[in-house]
């Protein structure tokens, strides 16, 4: 994979972060809880799941199905370390997160 094809990204996740992490921030009181539930299922939403999607998919149903993957993942993660209410947690941070990256890829056609 090149640096060109790590880019978007790069982009993507940095923006993700930048939403998700104050968010995180509110009931965790943790940087590293925060910042790390994003870094775990990013990769995963972004390369993994679109490479097993099938070709005939839609791309409504594969953001979907993303943002499901990483709700319940991170919300795992947050349990583990601890974090009471666990799964709104997640639920905001990835919809806000989802709901802006949607936005700029209607406006700007990226990420």
């Amino acid at each position: 994979m090149s640096l060109s094809e790590l880019w978007p990204w790069f982009i993507a996740f940095t923006f993700t972060q930048c939403i998700e992490v104050p968010i995180y921030l509110r009931l965790t009181q943790s940087w590293r809880t925060s910042f790390l539930a994003s870094c775990f299922t990013h990769p995963i939403v972004w390369f993994v799941i679109p490479a097993l999607w099938p070709e005939n998919g839609s791309y409504l149903s594969l953001v979907i199905a993303c943002e499901l993957f990483a709700v319940l993942a991170e919300a795992l993660w947050f349990r583990a370390n601890g974090v009471r209410r666990a799964l709104l947690l997640s639920f905001l941070g990835n919809g806000a997160s989802a709901v802006g990256g949607l936005l700029l890829r209607h406006i700007f056609g990226a990420p």
